[in-house]
């Protein structure tokens, strides 16, 4: 049989409980899931790849079937074709992302009709949160540790003590 494995692609700058329990529950349906860091050029970063990925890993090591890998820029299909992934997985929070995400999964199933996107819908308590909202919240010294793996909160204390 084959293995089912799928690719969760985002900037996670930084990963949130949201993003975390996404992470999760696709660890329940597939086989492997691949967190796929990829480097958002829109964005300004908060956390340096490098730190991404372990504090990615470290965030997640509770869950043996989740990898976190650092990708350069690229088609999000071709990423999945190289790392032998069927399936793309997405969270939903609202009717925007919904939107913004049915038109990019419509455009990767026209690049690669093998690979299926999954939306997962996100918990009610989860539908407010983005990484962006996080980061100015951070940048004018709001409290988001309910929002944060501990490990990650801890890190972006650590950042705002060296500043």
């Amino acid at each position: 049989m084959t293995k089912k494995i799928a690719l969760f692609p985002g900037s996670f700058d930084p990963l949130t409980l949201g993003h975390l329990d996404t992470i999760e529950r696709a660890s329940h349906l597939f086989d492997e899931v691949i967190v796929g860091i990829f480097t958002n050029t829109s964005k300004q970063s908060f956390f340096t790849i490098e730190e991404k990925v372990d504090l990615i890993r470290e965030a997640c090591a509770y869950l043996p079937n989740v990898r976190v890998i650092a990708k350069q820029a690229d088609l999000t299909v071709n990423i999945a074709q190289e790392l032998g992934a069927k399936y793309l997985v997405r969270g939903i929070r609202n009717m925007k992302d919904y939107e913004y995400e049915r038109e990019i999964m419509e455009m990767n199933y026209h690049l690669d009709d093998t690979i299926e996107t999954v939306f997962f819908l996100a918990k009610s308590k989860y539908t407010h949160i983005s990484s962006s909202l996080i980061k100015e919240v951070v940048y004018f010294g709001g409290d988001v540790s309910d929002y944060l793996p501990k490990n990650i909160d801890e890190a972006i204390r650590r950042k705002q003590n060296e500043n």
